[in-house]
């Protein structure tokens, strides 16, 4: 047998197409295919992107995290699954469908229900897995054979089971309560589905007629809610009004009676200290109504348009009503002045429009018992965050959480599972059951008993609490567990000045396409470059280009090892090298203590530092010192050395850049080669 030859040069195009199907062909991504004795399982479920979605950097660096944590603990011999999935994602896909839908120039009401959401399913059918094709070309390792959907049939028996379970345990609850309300999406969403902008508006400071004489000036940014106000508030310990807590109020324009009371919560710093009540509209005025049992007048619908309560502004829009407002007040010389304001206003995270907060009949959640199976977990040490310091995001909304509206007022999605209800649940409601509704849960599988609990959980810092808090409480309440041990929070993916990336904004950048430029292993290991512990990463191309020549130097130093050693090799499972140079020797400390540096790098999930390393050790240690020198050697053992050395990095640097490493495994002139690299063992 000649050994072979490796190709001048690396050419990532020519290979991953093919190593990609070699690793199917070899059904090694499936736990149940893997060669010797398994017994401890190692499960990570991949993050359900939604079915809308289209790969951006932000899934390259989570999948490619998470694929390295896989291949290594694939070669130290665990029994690997890397579950994958996707996510109905009931706003963002009803959202696309309808823009659909708009350009043939109809709505879903112009389908109905029934034919809206067929539509859904062939827009699926068509686009929902074009994320996962996306993250086979980054080398994602997953057991395709066991892909999930939200929304199949096994997964929504999991959702109804769920659901039941709550509501027959009195957890769920249906009641009238102050939401957040998207007008155009005609659905409540929760405070973590809003994005926040910081716009210029106006604070203005408006005369509230005593009944006895006199007036009291509040001070708002919402002039046009005064209509529904059922009360003027004021805190107890101030002294500016102690004495006028119980008195009437002429409610201007309106000219409605109104009390004045009290309550610790008002901020007394805050414009006059004196505030409006408008509980209709309003969270912390809902709770002022609660505990001063006031009326609610809505004067906003869930068109966003201004109700027959409102009187001088019925059908008007909040911004016509404004204006309409702030002329009669002036006209009334009831505005005493008016100050520049910076607030930050909350928009539909899907289709951008201004939420208005109203009164809705909506089911909750109870979750004051489930936050504090979910703060222990993490407390307790059994559940870590990495990095630390994002515990104090969990933290902070666990402690504080109030119960949770689990429903839409959507067509897509899983509807709730009692008679006469058209409503359906939270995406997140759904995907809280993920770890283990995977895995066939409520039935009691094979999957559920050899998977569960999962061991890793790589996710971003923006879905801490929609997500993985919910999973957290979940893991607890069905399966008695937690459903992972550790949950690394990848850094947010910024472009090189620091801007957010997105695809509207121009600011996106497509790792597909630069997989292609560069080749994947390439892509892969410039990201890895970055991860170093802080919370953003600015990304550069330089560093995927530093990524190329390293792949490169991997490639050619492999071409001259490989031109040394015999025709075939064979590596025993202790080697022993006796007659060695002091180069030799030195090239074998150092190997160890990379091994070494790399398995608990890695187990820590220290990305950019493992990478880093591996690059000092493979371009300094190995090629630029000892092959240099081994070139003045003709030794056999030197050259045994040699290869042995190469081996082992290719396994080393596997997790990492596996495509490059695969082809150049499958090269070696080994005696008794496994079928892939990928299920060698990891060096000890």
């Amino acid at each position: 047998m000649k050994t072979p030859e490796l190709s001048k040069t690396y050419e990532p195009r020519k290979i991953e197409g093919k190593i990609y199907q070699l690793w199917q062909k070899s059904g090694f991504f499936n736990p149940d295919n893997l060669p010797g004795k398994r017994g401890k399982s190692f499960t990570i479920v991949l993050p359900p992107p939604n079915i809308t979605g289209e790969l951006h950097m932000g899934h390259a660096l989570n999948t490619i995290c998470q694929d390295a944590v896989v291949r290594k603990k694939r070669m130290e011999g665990f029994k690997t699954l890397w579950l994958p999935g996707t996510d109905h994602a009931g706003i963002a896909t009803q959202n696309v469908v309808e823009k659909e839908l708009k350009k043939e120039g109809k709505t879903r009401f112009d389908l109905g229900r029934e034919k809206f959401i067929e539509r859904i399913w062939v827009w699926k059918e068509k686009y929902g897995n074009l994320i996962l094709e996306q993250l086979k070309k980054l080398g994602a390792s997953c057991d395709w054979s066991r892909i999930r959907f939200t929304m199949d049939k096994e997964y929504a028996k999991a959702v109804e089971e769920a659901f039941l379970h709550y509501y027959r345990k009195g957890l769920i609850y249906q009641g009238e309560m102050v939401v957040n309300w998207c007008p155009r999406c005609r659905t409540s969403l929760s405070d973590l589905e809003l994005e926040y902008q910081e716009e210029q508006g106006k604070l203005w400071y408006i005369k509230y007629p005593l009944k006895k004489g006199g007036f009291v000036t509040v001070a708002t940014t919402r002039p046009e809610t005064m209509l529904g106000d059922t009360a003027v508030a004021v805190n107890p310990r101030d002294k500016r009004y102690k004495n006028l807590i119980g008195e009437k109020i002429i409610l201007p324009i309106q000219n409605r009676e109104i009390p004045l009371v009290s309550d610790q919560n008002i901020d007394l710093k805050f414009g006059t200290g004196c505030i409006k009540v408008t509980p209709a509209h309003d969270l912390l005025d809902w709770e002022i109504k609660e505990r001063n049992n006031l009326e609610t007048v809505k004067i906003i619908d869930e068109s966003g348009k201004m109700t027959e309560q409102s009187k001088i502004c019925k059908g008007l829009s909040t911004s016509e009503c404004r204006e309409k407002v702030l002329i009669e007040l002036e006209k009334q010389a009831l505005i005493e002045k008016t100050e520049d304001y910076i607030h930050s206003l909350p928009y539909c995270d899907r289709c951008h429009s201004l939420i208005e907060l109203i009164p809705s009949k909506q089911w909750f959640l109870k979750m004051k018992g489930l936050a504090r199976d979910a703060l222990s977990a993490v407390k307790s040490g059994k559940v870590k965050f990495y990095p630390k310091n994002f515990e104090k995001i969990y933290f902070s909304w666990m402690e504080n959480i109030r119960d949770w509206c689990i429903s839409r007022q959507l067509w897509w999605g899983h509807k709730i599972p009692l008679e006469n209800e058209t409503d359906v649940l939270d995406t997140w409601f759904s995907s809280a059951l993920w770890p283990f509704a995977t895995l066939g849960w409520p039935k009691k599988t094979n999957d559920l008993k050899n998977f569960y609990p999962t061991n890793n959980l790589f996710t971003a810092r923006d879905i801490i609490n929609l997500w993985v808090a919910r999973m957290i409480f979940s893991g607890k309440e069905f399966m008695g567990k937690n459903p992972f041990e550790k949950v690394f929070i990848h850094p947010t993916v910024l472009t090189k000045d620091g801007k957010r990336m997105s695809k509207s904004l121009g600011t996106g950048i497509n790792p597909i396409g630069l997989c292609e430029k560069y080749g994947t292993d390439a892509v892969r290991f410039g990201l890895f470059w970055q991860v170093t512990g802080g919370q953003d990463m600015r990304f550069t191309e330089d560093n995927i280009a530093m990524g190329k020549k390293f792949c490169n130097k991997l490639w050619n130093a492999s071409r001259f090892v490989l031109m040394q050693v015999p025709d075939e090799i064979q590596i025993p499972k202790k080697p022993r090298f006796s007659k060695i140079t002091g180069s030799d020797k030195k090239i074998l400390k150092t190997l160890e203590k990379a091994v070494k540096a790399t398995g608990t790098n890695l187990d820590k999930l220290e990305f950019g530092k493992t990478a880093q390393a591996l690059y000092d050790f493979f371009w300094h240690d190995f090629c630029d010192v000892y092959i240099e020198k081994t070139k003045q050697e003709s030794k056999e053992e030197t050259k045994q050395v040699l290869f042995y050395v190469l081996f082992a990095s290719l396994k080393l640097l596997h997790p990492f850049i596996p495509f490059v490493t695969e082809e150049i495994y499958q090269q070696l002139p080994l005696k008794n080669k496994k079928e892939c690299l990928m299920i060698e063992d990891w060096p000890k």
